[in-house]
């Protein structure tokens, strides 16, 4: 398992932009399929996307389609999350977790460590 610690959240007007990093403590980073989901006040986690360890692909869900763009740096054990455009309905706490398997599930379940998260806020 790999320890990870999210960063880059903070206040952004709507239309801004914002890029999350979620950043791994722990040997074979490169070997781990990473995912981020995000929670607002009073909502289920949500899946937003994910890059898989294997041939870097990214797989996005609903909330994540158009605006977000997930990559990885194996050299910096870290995995980014760019947010463009943002809405108030972004506003959440956005989190990492990481997964063995090549494929990038919409599951949290399917993911074994998370991260603390990082609070995103977008005011109108």
């Amino acid at each position: 398992q790999v320890q990870l610690v999210e960063s880059g959240g903070g206040l952004v007007q709507a239309g801004g932009s914002l890029r999350l990093s979620c950043v791994a403590a722990g040997r074979s980073f490169y070997t781990y399929t990473i995912g981020w989901f995000r929670r607002a006040p009073g909502k289920e986690r949500e899946f937003v996307g994910g890059v898989s360890w294997f041939n870097n692909s990214t797989y996005y869900g609903d909330s994540g389609k158009g605006r977000f763009t997930i990559s990885r740096d194996n050299a910096k054990n870290t995995v980014y999350l760019q947010m463009i455009k943002l809405k108030p309905e972004d506003t959440a706490v956005y989190n990492c977790a990481s997964t063995g398997s090549v494929y990038v599930s919409q599951r949290g379940a399917d993911y074994d460590s998370w991260g603390q998260g990082t609070q995103v806020t977008v005011s109108s």
